[in-house]
């Protein structure tokens, strides 16, 4: 077996998530960069204005997407919490790319389309490093990570150890119902 076939076989779980979310990044940035575009250039919106209402477009897109395809073999901790938390790091994200994008704008006053979308390109990609590593730290939990309470979105506590515990309760993905035998 050569050694590039050995790292594929090794890898390949995390080649195709990656591929997944590279997909999914790269429709996001032309729904972003569209809207961000037509609304600064076109409409002559803030530019920081037009890129945060093309983000929050492209959010919404993008967590479907990546829920439902890149991240799908990971445990579902509850819609809302894996939105809310998605959104957040988006957020984060955002404002990672309004740094490059105020930057040139108003603190280096260029104010043409091509350092715009310069300014915009550089952005996400900083802020896409981000946002994958948050994804799966925080949002799209691995089968291994503690069932999390779907109330308040945090691990649930585990038993203590000792003759008196009883067995934890099987972890059962979101949405799916377990019957018991008595």
């Amino acid at each position: 077996m050569s050694f590039v076939s050995h790292l594929y076989r090794r890898f390949a779980h995390l080649f195709h998530e990656l591929a997944a979310f590279g997909t999914i990044g790269v429709l996001n940035f032309i729904i972003t960069i569209g809207i961000s575009d037509t609304l600064h250039l076109g409409f002559h919106v803030g530019p920081l204005t037009s890129f945060g209402v093309g983000t929050i477009v492209a959010t919404t897109f993008s967590y479907f997407a990546n829920r439902f395809w890149t991240f799908r073999h990971r445990d579902r901790s509850g819609l809302g919490r894996e939105y809310v938390l998605f959104f957040v790091f988006n957020g984060v994200g955002l404002v990672i790319t309004w740094v490059f994008i105020g930057f040139t704008h108003y603190v280096l006053g260029i104010h043409n389309g091509l350092a715009f979308n310069v300014s915009q390109i550089v952005g996400t990609g900083v802020a896409t490093l981000f946002r994958y590593w948050a994804y799966k730290k925080w949002v799209f939990l691995p089968p291994a990570a503690p069932p999390v309470d779907p109330h308040t979105g945090l691990p649930e506590a585990e038993e203590p150890v000792g003759g008196d515990a009883a067995p934890p309760p099987p972890r059962v993905p979101a949405g799916q119902t377990v019957k018991r035998v008595r």
